[in-house]
C-alpha cells in the first residue's frame, strides 16, 4: 500500500504545510531537506516509513557531516525530519517518532561582534561627511533595526520620536524609539533629500530610486574599510545597539521588543557579553 511509502508521505506533508499558510520559502526548505533524507533512505533500499529507525536518521546526519555540511546545517535538517515525523504521528501514520532519540550535532555559535567605543565613534565621525551616510549609520546604531527594515522605511514611517517598522520576514509591525541623535540625522538628510523625489522611500539614490539592501551594505562596508574596522558586517551595528542598551541597564524584555526578537533567548545571549564587558571595566578601574 503506497500510503506508507516515503515519497507519497512527503507530498502529503508538503500539502499540509501549504494548508497551514507557511511561506513558499519555508515549504521549499522543508521539501529540500526531506527529499535529501528520502534520497539517502532510498539508497539504503528503505522506502516504507515503518522501516525507519533511529539508526537510519543517525546515519543520515553522520553522512551529512562527512560530506562537509556544517553542524548547524545538519542540525537544521534534523529539525525538518522531526517536524515531518511529528506530523506523521499526529496523523496516525506512525506510532513513534524515532527522530526524537537522535541528538543534534553540537556546534558553537560565534559570539556577536560588538564595536568598541573607539570603533563606534570613528564610524559616526566618518559618516558626518555625507548626510545620507550619516543617517544610515545613526539609524542602524541607535535603533538596532535590520538592514532590510532600513531599506523598507517610507517617509510616512518617520514619527515624532519613533520609527514605524513595517512587517519584515517573520517580524510583525513594531514601533522603535528614535533618540535625538538619530532624529537629527534623519532631519538633516531630509533637507538635502527634498520631497520632490518620485519615490516615498526614506533612503533613495542620487537619481531618486529606492536605496536597496545591497546599496546600503556597500556604503556601510566602505565606511568599515575607511576607518579600519575589520571582520564586521552591517548586522554588527544591530548587535552593538543591543549590547550597549543592556550595558546601560535596559531590560532583556524591552530590548527584545524593540529589535523584534521573537525569542528572549536571542537577546539573552548578549547578557554574557555585557557581563564580560563589565568585569573587564572593573579590572581596568573604569567603573
Amino acid at each position: 500500500m503506497d500510503t506508507m511509502l516515503l515519497p507519497s508521505l512527503l507530498n502529503r506533508f508538503v500539502t499540509y504545510l501549504k494548508s497551514q499558510g507557511k511561506s513558499d520559502f519555508t515549504v521549499i526548505a522543508y521539501k529540500k531537506d526531506l527529499e535529501q533524507f528520502v534520497g539517502f533512505l532510498t539508497s539504503k533500499e528503505k522506502n516504507d516509513i515503518r522501516e525507519i529507525k533511529k539508526e537510519d536518521i543517525d546515519a543520515f546526519i553522520n553522512k551529512l557531516l562527512q560530506d562537509n555540511y556544517t553542524k548547524k546545517s545538519a542540525s537544521r535538517k534534523l529539525n525538518s525530519i522531526r517536524t515531518f515525523f511529528r506530523y506523521l504521528k499526529n496523523e496516525g501514520v506512525v506510532e513513534q517518532n524515532p527522530s526524537l532519540d537522535v541528538s543534534h550535532p553540537k556546534y558553537s555559535q560565534a559570539p556577536p561582534r560588538i564595536f568598541s567605543k573607539l570603533e563606534y565613534r570613528a564610524l559616526r565621525d566618518l559618516g558626518k561627511e555625507d548626510a545620507r551616510t550619516y543617517a544610515l549609520i545613526e539609524v542602524l546604531l541607535q535603533t538596532g533595526v535590520k538592514i532590510g527594515e532600513l531599506a523598507n522605511l517610507r517617509l510616512s514611517d518617520i514619527e515624532e520620536g519613533a520609527l514605524k517598522i513595517n512587517p519584515y520576514g517573520k517580524n510583525p509591525e513594531r514601533k522603535v524609539p528614535l533618540n535625538k541623535a538619530a532624529q537629527k540625522s534623519i532631519d538633516d538628510y531630509l533637507k538635502i533629500r527634498g520631497n520632490t523625489a518620485q519615490d516615498d522611500h526614506l533612503f533613495i539614490t542620487r537619481t531618486g530610486h529606492p536605496l536597496l539592501v545591497r546599496n546600503i551594505r556597500q556604503i556601510i562596508t566602505r565606511c568599515f574599510r575607511e576607518v579600519g574596522i575589520e571582520n564586521a558586517t552591517v548586522n554588527d551595528l544591530r548587535n552593538t545597539f543591543i549590547a550597549y542598551q543592556l550595558i546601560n541597564g535596559a531590560s532583556v524584555e524591552y530590548i527584545a521588543k524593540i529589535v523584534g526578537h521573537r525569542r528572549l533567548s536571542s537577546t539573552e545571549r548578549f547578557l554574557n557579553l555585557v557581563k564580560e564587558e563589565a568585569e573587564r571595566k572593573e579590572r581596568l578601574g573604569e567603573l
